[in-house]
This record gives structure tokens, sequence and C-alpha cells, in this order.
């Protein structure tokens, strides 16, 4: 009887990670970022391009870029790759300044799932 419980509990445990571990999966997380986060480039960046671990809505998604001193920069409009709906690309109006950026996206994913968060890149 108390290693028939046992089970019950391992098994039920189990199971329940593998639904929480689904559900992580199931948000647009920022995969990689060109400039990369924490990067040092030389040279200004023409597009910021973003990539999800899932698809977005362009409609309900968006990404703000910021200077060192919090002042937001203008950039082009946001779209989502025409071939890979993962991908998003923000151009640059013009070129940036030396400093330090802060990029701050949020993203519903297709799945209709909200996710957000920002990373950093500085040109030299």
């Amino acid at each position: 009887m108390l290693q028939r419980l046992k089970n019950v509990i391992v098994a039920t445990s189990f199971l329940a990670a593998l639904i929480v571990s689904q559900q992580a999966f199931a948000h647009a997380h920022l995969a990689s970022a060109t400039p990369a986060d924490k990067a040092t480039i030389s040279e200004s960046p023409k597009m910021l391009t973003l990539t999800f671990t899932e698809g977005v809505e362009p409609k309900f998604s968006g990404v703000m870029l910021m200077g060192a001193d919090g002042s937001m920069v203008h950039t082009g409009k946001f779209t989502v790759d025409s071939a890979d709906n993962k991908v998003v690309n923000v151009p640059l109006t013009a070129p940036l300044k030396t400093g330090s950026y802060r990029v701050d996206w949020h993203v519903l994913s297709v799945d209709g799932h909200k996710t957000k968060g920002s990373y950093n890149f500085t040109l030299k």
C-alpha cells in the first residue's frame, strides 16, 4: 500500500512538472538580438533585429530604443519578417551616437501570451 502511494505521488509530481514546463515554453521569449545583449559595437547599426522563440503578433507588439540618458531614440516602423514571424526588425532612421542603449520590447505571441523584457548594448 505504501509503495503504491509513493508511485502515485511520483507520477503526479512528474505530470505536474511536465505541464508547468510546457506552459513556460508557450511564451515568446527573446532568443537572440542584433546588436546582441551586452555587446559593444564600433559601428552604428542600421536596424535592430530581435528573434523570438515563437511567432509574434505585430499589432500588439513593440520595441523602444532608449539612450543612456533615458530619452527615447526615434526608430522606423516595427515589422515582423515576412518569411519568419519569429523575427522582428526595427530600422534606425539616423545613425546612433556613441553611448549606451537599452532596447525595451513587448510582444504578444501568436498563441496569445504576452511577454516583455529589455537588453543593453554600447556603441563605442
